[in-house]
């Protein structure tokens, strides 16, 4: 060992002579590191000021900078807002706005890190580890602002987040691989992180994180440690001959068996020992001792009045273990085997064997079986079936394509510059006359009208702009226009003005275009365009009802068509139901022609589009049948929601026989409920209300239109689950009111032109149009595929038309059309209050009343939900036979 040693000091001593002996530069003293430092501190204070502020003051002094280099010094020094002076404005317009943004930030660490260790001799941070940092930070900080800033609407106002760098960087990446660029621009971080930090694996990561290694459960480990330590302890006693040393105690003992694991991992400690104090018999002895008293101890508990379901029976006495210290956690090896059966250990003759036996739960403890919902799919059937499909019932089905809907030529009818330029300069000279100044101004051109984004001067008050609407409409000679104040989230003020020339937007371009192709909603309706050009694609399973309102001709019905259509090219007839109700008879009749694929009706009706209103109050109220029994299979179920019910069907976790099924989606669409409601009242109200409360969860959708959105049709106990709503031009401000609860409806320019609040969110879009011909294409292409025998059949509804009446009906008192409709009814054969209307001509509730008379007194039966009722009586004999019984 001594010999080791000095041959460390000479070869220790050796480099330092030879570095004495090498060139050395000369290091600046240490007043010139003093100074260097304290410089290096101020700098950096110095550009933190400069660069925050610029975030306050830089657009302000953008013109400034600009013209620094034309202008005299004295002349930019007093217009410049920035701290520091011109001076710093220049610095902070580089470092800020042409090249890294607010990332510029992270360099002055840098500074102030050298700065500290220059003054002070000392480094609170490895310098060399933290500029690299520095430089790779900085440049990724500005890349991602610089996504963000390049698909925002808003570059020149948040250029100072990334810096010309960001936007440059971005702007390359894009034009070479697109969307990709965010990816490569996180891959980037991945890799220097992984190599900067040197992280190998998840536990180096967690290494770092919590300061220790992961520890290792391994049995083997303890062992490893022990004759690493053995091989040591050799070396270090060389003069001792091999065959005195005695052997380590653990050599002599045999591998140990498998154990129980346990929460507190037991601790090890093997000592060697110079001399065995005793032979090794008695060892092995003592230690078989040790593991009796433990078979003893589990036999003494296994024995106690509280029964468990394993008993231990000691079969052989066992090996011998090494020396644990806390022996009290470790457990001899053990065999399960519930048959009985004994299992032999390959190890030696004396190694303990125990058999655990079970006991029925039964008799243990008998308990009420708890029937468990499965968590995992059915991997036996779906081996055997696979997973269930439900388009398989259709197999044959294609869905519709573009090449269905008309090709307009490009319309390039978009916003000149020359008409940007000019109604600009029409809204500052407006704004100014009136005294208010304003500090910028943007617009963004759409298909229908062009938003103007202007940002006030500091201390204008955004209600004198709001107040002069219609003064800055008659200045640009403009429709109408619509003042936004502010605009939500981006603290501006829009002001909307219709384009000259309105750009048409074809449906057959939203439907291509591939944010709606590769829509994963599970209802994606595509609306139209917003005032940006952006294509709009939303969820109707998420609204989870829509509201429709506007006034005659201002393109409701083809807002209608195109949400139709937009499920049609989406949607299997298998995963979707529709439900038409059309009190004008026309608007909805194209889609008879999808009755066997997509349209759901009462049993015994003959046409799936609902017009007549006692059959519409009998649809609504199966719906609410229905929705009753989806829930209860839901609730069996265990789940919460259409689509986790549905998902467990198609993995086959749930039995058809007990009822289940695959449950399409269901779309209520009720054209005109003015006229419903007009007509029935309370009778349509109620249904819709329960409807629009409890249907979303499973898979129940609404969609109702009116041109009257009126206090008295959208009532407050509609309006009040719909809050998704639609609004297309209105007539009156209180209109507007009543279906988005504030103004704007009414200073739409219509055809097509409509507002969307969803939340508290409102979007200004110009509808798509599909024309007649267009839909009449879709549903012919549909309507010609194999389609089920029928519609999607309804549950049937009993109303409080079964009977429950009876006992009201005063004989005494009958109708006097009573005889004639009796007579209408036993020529015809047909129980049907809609035949008394129609052939009497009487109001609801009278053919009601009467078709209750003629129950009572034994011509029709009873009421059969949306059939019609038997008639009793055959012939107009034995009709006039009853008249005498009943002396009429």
């Amino acid at each position: 060992m001594a010999k080791k040693v000095d041959s460390a000091k000479k070869s220790s001593s050796k480099p330092a002579s030879l570095a004495a002996k090498s060139f050395k530069p000369k290091a600046p003293g240490p007043s010139t590191r003093l100074v260097v430092g304290g410089l290096t501190i101020l700098l950096s204070v110095l550009l933190f000021l400069a660069f925050f502020s610029y975030l306050i003051s830089g657009e302000a002094d953008q013109s400034v900078v600009g013209s620094a280099f034309k202008t005299s010094i004295h002349e930019s020094g007093q217009k410049v807002q920035n701290w520091l002076g011109l001076t710093g404005a220049v610095v902070a317009h580089f470092f800020v706005f042409q090249w890294f943004g607010i990332a510029s930030f992270l360099i002055i660490p840098v500074l102030l890190v050298a700065g500290i260790k220059m003054t002070f001799a000392r480094e609170i941070f490895p310098l060399k580890r933290l500029t690299y940092q520095a430089i790779f930070y900085t440049l990724w900080v500005s890349s991602v602002l610089g996504f963000v800033v390049l698909y925002s609407n808003s570059q020149a106002n948040l250029s100072t987040l990334s810096g010309g760098i960001g936007l440059l960087i971005n702007q390359l990446l894009y034009n070479l691989i697109g969307w990709g660029s965010i990816a490569v621009i996180a891959a980037s971080l991945f890799v220097f992180v992984i190599y900067f930090y040197r992280v190998d694996s998840l536990e180096h990561v967690a290494e770092k994180v919590e300061g220790m290694k992961v520890p290792k459960p391994s049995i083997s480990n303890p062992f490893k440690n022990l004759f690493k330590e053995l091989e040591e302890t050799e070396e270090e006693e060389e003069l001792e001959p091999e065959t005195e040393k005695p052997a380590p105690v653990a050599k002599e003992i045999p591998k140990p068996a498998p154990r129980i694991p346990f929460a507190v991992e037991p601790k090890i400690e093997i000592e060697e020992e110079p001399e065995p104090e005793e032979p090794e018999e008695d060892l092995e002895q003592i230690q078989l001792e040790k593991v009796n008293r433990l078979a003893e101890d589990a036999r003494r508990v296994l024995e106690t009045p509280v029964r468990l379901p394993v008993e231990l029976k000691p079969e052989v006495e066992p090996e011998p273990e090494p020396a644990f210290e806390e022996v009290e956690a470790y457990v001899p090896p053990v065999t399960v085997n519930g048959s009985g059966n004994k299992s032999t250990p390959k190890a030696g003759n004396a190694e303990p064997d125990f058999i655990i036996e079970q006991v029925p739960a039964e008799e243990i403890l008998p308990q009420k079986k708890i029937e468990k919902l499965d968590t995992k799919p059915n991997e036996n059937l779906i081996k055997e079936l696979g997973l269930y499909d439900p388009t398989l019932d259709l197999a044959r089905y294609e869905y519709p394509g573009v090449d269905l809907l008309k090709e307009y030529a490009p319309d390039k009818a978009q916003v000149s510059e020359e008409e940007l330029k000019s109604k600009k300069d029409t809204i500052v000279r407006t704004l100014s006359d009136y005294g208010i100044s304003i500090a910028s101004i943007k617009a963004t051109p759409g298909p229908t009208v062009t938003l103007y984004e202007i940002i006030p001067s500091a201390g204008v008050k955004i209600s004198r702009i709001k107040s002069l609407e219609d003064d800055i409409a008659l200045s640009l000679a403009a429709l109408g226009i619509r003042i936004i104040a502010p605009m939500p989230g981006k603290g501006t003020i829009g002001i909307e003005v219709p384009n000259k020339n309105r750009e048409m937007v074809s449906i057959r371009a939203v439907v291509a275009s591939e944010k709606f192709q590769k829509s994963t909603a599970e209802l994606p309706v595509v609306l139209g365009k917003t005032i940006s050009n952006e294509i709009f694609v939303t969820d109707l399973a998420k609204m989870p009802h829509l509201l429709i309102a506007g006034a005659t001709g201002q393109g409701k019905s083809v807002g209608m068509n195109v949400i139709l259509a937009s499920l049609l090219y989406k949607k299997h007839p298998s995963q979707l139901k529709l439900v038409l109700v059309d009190p004008k008879k026309v608007e909805l009749s194209l889609f008879s022609k999808i009755e066997r694929h997509f349209l759901a009706k009462l049993p015994g009706t003959e046409d799936a589009i609902i017009t007549d209103t006692k059959k519409v109050i009998y649809t609504l109220n199966s719906l609410c049948v229905e929705m009753d029994s989806r829930y209860e299979l839901l609730k069996n179920a265990g789940c919460r929601n259409l689509k986790e019910y549905n998902q467990k069907f198609i993995e086959r976790r749930l039995n058809p026989e007990k009822g289940h099924r695959f449950l399409p989606y269901i779309v209520l669409v009720i054209d005109e409920l003015a006229d419903l409601m007009m007509t029935a009242g309370k009778e349509v109200e109620t249904p819709i209300a329960r409807l629009a409360q409890l249907a979303r969860a499973i898979g129940i959708h609404l969609i109702v239109a009116t041109q009257r959105p009126s206090v008295d049709i959208i009532t407050g106990k509609i309006k009040a689950n719909f809050p998704a709503r639609l609004s297309f031009k209105v007539t009156q401000k209180v209109d507007s009111r009543t279906i988005l609860d504030t103004s704007g409806a009414d200073q739409l320019v219509g055809q097509g032109d409509m507002l969307f609040l969803q939340g508290s969110d409102m979007t200004r879009l110009q509808c798509a149009f599909v024309d007649t011909p267009e839909v009449d294409a879709i549903c012919d292409f549909i309507g010609e595929q194999q389609g089920y025998s029928d519609a999607y059949l309804l549950p049937e509804f009993e109303g409080d038309e079964s009977g429950n009446e009876e006992k009201n009906v005063d004989l005494a008192q009958l109708d006097p059309m009573y005889k004639d409709a009796a007579r209408l009814i036993v020529i015809h054969q047909q129980g049907s209050t809609s035949l008394i209307q129609r052939k009497m001509k009487l109001g609801y509730n009278r053919a009601g009343r009467i078709m209750d008379q003629l129950e009572a007194t034994g011509v029709v039966g009873p009421f059969e939900g949306s059939k019609a009722r038997e008639v009793l009586i055959q012939s107009e004999e034995r009709l006039e036979e009853l008249f005498k019984e009943l002396r009429l």
